[in-house]
């Protein structure tokens, strides 16, 4: 039976490794500077040049691998500080793409931190969060809906409940997997601008625009050319496509099986790897070798014809599907039912991209079922 037990670290160390944790706050309450003092003040110099390198390794590496050495040697109150300052001045300029990048960052570098401490100390973070783990031995146990709500953004397909070990409600987990839902709870918490007045943000905007003007120049973004060249026809993708892009151009986390799906489809659509590396850069975690890399396993399988785009049958049960609509677009035509994906005859969506007028490469799946080439293929019954 899961025992509950009291954190193992002191609560000003706790607070400064994990200053995403409500209350940290608690670690500045002495001298309890103002938001004008952070910013402006010469004392607190050394915590700005400390927020200022957290968000260069994030814009570096979002994985979290590239540390911030300085902050070893920071006070507790220096650490917590400049996580404040780089959260305030990320959210000045109100770029999504910025501060969900730091936020991946933060989250995952928060991530390895919990993976090699005590599991008391995990306990400790996921309540703070709103999560009731609890420790059992040398795993940790939460209830179902818990689970599922940190683990279903994740893209990685063994982290589905039916891979898990479940009894009576409770889902019973390792260190490392527990580390990494935590990790997911960390990215949304921190993934969204602050709300600040206008005083705060001007100030902001002025003491730090050259810096600011780097960052953002150098935070990867969807270009034009995500949007299509040469033989794609954008406007004419199923309405999954076009999601899947929506949601990777708004600096939002896409499902590992959604990044397959859009790659595999965009190369049999005809793009280059060079528009299809593009898609990718406002998703929040993009890192350009390691999508290129998998781009280039994608499309270069069969002497080239690369990987089918998955069925629409597989599409629904990766809950991809969007042919009741997508509440979340913008166009009327993205937010309405989509007829033709009920036909009954739809059921690849290279045959639905076929269909609005679009010409794919080659639909025609690996196995060679549904030829791509030949009469009738691709659309309507013959």
């Amino acid at each position: 039976m899961a025992v509950r037990r009291t954190a193992v670290v002191g609560e000003s160390e706790l607070l400064a490794s994990y200053p995403f944790l409500p209350g940290a706050e608690r670690l500045v309450a002495a001298f309890a500077p103002s938001l004008k003092d952070l910013i402006e003040d010469p004392a607190l110099s050394r915590a700005r040049e400390l927020g200022r390198a957290r968000i260069r390794a994030a814009v570096e590496d979002p994985t979290g691998g590239t540390g911030v050495g300085e902050l070893v040697l920071a006070t507790h109150e220096e650490q917590f500080l400049s996580f404040l300052y780089a959260r305030l001045l990320l959210s000045a300029p109100r770029s999504g793409a910025a501060i969900r990048r730091w936020a991946v960052a933060e989250a995952k570098r928060g991530s390895t931190r919990l993976n090699g401490a005590d599991l008391e100390v995990i306990r400790e973070v996921a309540r703070r969060l709103g999560f009731g783990f609890d420790v059992d031995g040398h795993d940790v146990e939460l209830v179902v809906p818990e689970y599922l709500k940190l683990a279903t953004p994740i893209r990685e397909a063994d982290f589905r409940l039916v891979h898990q070990a479940v009894a009576h409600g409770r889902v019973r987990i390792d260190r490392e997997r527990a580390a990494r839902l935590l990790q997911e709870a960390v990215r949304l918490r921190l993934g969204e601008p602050i709300a600040l007045g206008d005083d705060v943000r001007t100030r902001l905007l002025d003491a730090e625009a050259e810096f600011l003007e780097e960052v953002l120049r150098r935070v990867p973004t969807p270009t034009s050319r995500a949007g299509g060249v040469g033989p794609l026809l954008p406007e004419k993708f199923p309405p999954c496509i076009r999601k899947m892009r929506r949601v990777l151009e708004a600096g939002e986390n896409l499902s590992h099986s959604g990044r397959f799906a859009l790659a595999a489809f965009l190369h049999r659509a005809g793009a280059d790897a060079e528009t299809i590396v593009d898609a990718y850069r406002g998703a929040p975690d993009f890192d350009e070798g390691i999508t290129r890399y998998q781009v280039e396993h994608i499309t270069h399988r069969d002497d080239g014809r690369g990987y089918s785009p998955p069925e629409c049958a597989t599409l629904r049960s990766h809950g991809l599907c969007v042919r009741e609509g997508d509440p979340g677009a913008t166009s009327p035509a993205d937010r309405a039912r989509d007829p033709l994906c009920y036909e009954e005859y739809l059921r690849h969506p290279l045959q639905y991209y076929r269909i609005r007028g679009g010409r794919p490469v080659d639909d025609s799946p690996p196995d060679g079922t549904s030829g791509g080439r030949r009469s009738g293929a691709g659309g309507r019954p013959a």
